[in-house]
């Protein structure tokens, strides 16, 4: 029943806050946000933050996010820390955000041994996938989406593959970039019906249609509701508006009202 799945709407802090502004901005949230059985509210702080969080968060209301980890679980890696050392802070872990893929030039080896890394400590990875702008002037978004699918999932079993949420952020939507253009309605849903297509030549029909898929890129409080209300969208990543109280606290009402109209 599609009443019955969950809507997921994950806010990416990326590196904003320190842990004092992170802590009463948690604080301010609390006080609007509240326990919903249908919409799960993840909030992905950087690392510094992370385990200052994990105290004062109500689990209840909120679930906590890694931005970024090493796949490794210990070792000599100076620098690094690895899912291992934080999995009791965190229930999810964003995995190949585009950031991580074009700025830090992470590899899809790289991404698919932090998805396996996450499974394997118990977490949900979130995998990130999307075309470029050139890619899709290119024609090229299927094979895009197929490529980051493949090396992105390539260590996931079917046993595990239900453990798996998948966001779909095109590149040239994010609100980050200068050339960014908000996604049209009919560009998402190709995109996930594509996403669900790969998934089932992968790991069968009804995968396909159980996996969650998320959409990221300029959401905001106007653009919400109608990315919400696309066929086989479960859900939201959030960047910027995450980072405004009043923006994200309608952005989660535009969720909960789908239930609510029910």
């Amino acid at each position: 029943m599609i009443s019955a799945r969950k809507t997921y709407i994950i806010a990416n802090w990326k590196m904003n806050f320190t842990p004092g502004e992170a802590s009463l901005y948690l604080h301010r949230l609390s006080n609007r946000i509240p326990a919903m059985r249908n919409v799960q509210v993840v909030l992905s702080p950087s690392l510094v933050s992370l385990q200052p969080l994990s105290l004062q968060i109500n689990r209840r209301q909120f679930k906590l996010a890694a931005q970024n980890f090493y796949w490794q679980d210990y070792g000599a890696f100076t620098g690094e820390v690895s899912i291992s050392q934080i999995r009791s802070f965190v229930d999810y872990a964003i995995v190949g955000h585009s950031e991580r893929r074009y700025l830090f030039n992470e590899s899809d080896k790289d991404i698919a041994q932090k998805v396996a890394a996450a499974i394997r400590n118990g977490l949900t990875p979130v995998l990130c996938i999307g075309e470029t702008a050139e890619e899709r002037r290119n024609g090229e978004t299927s094979a895009a989406i197929y490529d980051q699918l493949i090396g992105g999932l390539s260590q996931v079993s079917e046993e595990d593959i239900s453990k798996v949420i998948i966001a779909y952020e095109p590149v040239w939507a994010i609100s980050s970039n200068k050339n960014a253009r908000p996604a049209k309605p009919e560009d998402i849903k190709e995109a996930q019906l594509l996403i669900r297509r790969h998934i089932s030549k992968l790991y069968g029909d009804e995968t396909a249609m159980d996996l969650p898929i998320l959409y990221g890129g300029s959401v905001n409080p106007s653009t919400a509701p109608g990315y919400l209300n696309i066929p086989g969208i479960d859900g939201l990543l959030v960047g910027n508006a995450s980072l405004i109280a009043d923006s994200f606290c309608a952005i989660v009402e535009s969720a909960k009202g789908k239930y609510d109209e029910r």
